[in-house]
């Protein structure tokens, strides 16, 4: 036999066999005994979290302002939309006031502001017509009950009263004392109005014919020391303006309320009178204030 290394090949020379290259053994796996770990130590953990935490203290510092003016921003938001929300719906209220029926007044610190809803009106017949027909409505006698109304109908209702020509001077052209109005009989759609006649008759006819039909008042009280903005209604009309309402529906405007400030001017001469009303309110050192004027149309 020729040697291993030898091979025989054509026309009988031997030649070199190529020679084999030795097996190598794999590597062993990671984690066999006597390779390397590739995990973290524990020393490299708690230099990791060092790490973060210094970058995560000075991340802070920098987002802390802006998020605190961002939370105060939105405090102040809601304060505004709070007190601005009252004070449209006050504005809104008096705009439907009956003429020269706003009152103010205070009492242990609360601000009361109290006026007449209107809920219908128009125009009283006061001649008869051509044909000697239609009822008028008699300012010389005092049992008179009942007119008939020129134009459009008007919704009566239980507990409504009439008011003629308010302008609010005295107790016979006053209708928070009475001299010019009347409680309502009529009820639905009507087109003569119905009344209860009281002996005496109307102090004063209204240079434009009109009459008013109004609700049962409304108080608007304003408690900075309870922090509260409150609109009372379903109370008693009262010649003197009350400051206490038992039994009465109580529905909360506003709080965190700090100070509130209501002034009347009813302007005589000009028949259209201005209300000022001014609110603050403050809530986790955050405090605004807002001020609204209403006109007031007093031309009765």
């Amino acid at each position: 036999m020729g040697s291993p290394l030898l091979q025989r090949g054509a026309g009988g020379i031997y030649q070199r066999s190529p020679s084999r290259k030795p097996r190598r053994n794999p590597p062993p796996p990671p984690f066999a005994k006597g390779g390397r770990s590739s995990g973290f130590t524990l020393i490299e953990l708690i230099v990791v979290m060092m790490v973060v935490g210094i970058l995560s203290g000075i991340i802070a510092m920098f987002i802390q302002h802006p998020l605190q003016a961002y939370m105060a921003a939105s405090r102040r938001a809601a304060l505004v939309d709070a007190a601005d929300t009252a004070l449209l719906r006050i504005a809104r209220d008096i705009q439907r006031a009956l003429p020269n029926s706003l009152r103010i007044t205070q009492n242990g610190g609360i601000t009361y502001l109290e006026y007449l809803p209107l809920q219908d009106g128009g125009r009283y017949r006061a001649e008869q017509t051509g044909a000697g027909t239609g009822d008028i409505l008699d300012f010389t006698s005092g049992s008179d009950a009942g007119f008939d109304v020129l134009g459009p109908a008007v919704s009566a209702a239980a507990g409504q009263y009439l008011v003629i020509y308010n302008l609010g001077l005295d107790a016979a052209t006053d209708a928070w004392q009475g001299g010019n109005r009347r409680n309502v009989t009529s009820t639905g759609t009507v087109s003569n109005l119905a009344f209860t006649a009281t002996g005496a008759p109307l102090p004063l006819e209204s240079p434009g014919k009109r009459f008013y039909l109004v609700g049962a008042p409304v108080t608007y009280a304003c408690n900075p020391a309870g922090g509260e903005l409150r609109r009372i209604s379903g109370y008693a009309l009262q010649a003197t303006q009350p400051t206490s309402f038992g039994g009465a529906a109580s529905r909360l405007l506003a709080n965190h309320v700090a100070t509130c400030a209501f002034a009347y001017d009813p302007g005589a001469s000009q028949r259209l009178g201005q209300l000022t009303l001014r609110i603050q309110v403050s809530q986790d050192g955050e405090t605004v204030t807002l001020y609204r004027e209403v006109a007031v149309n007093n031309d009765a």
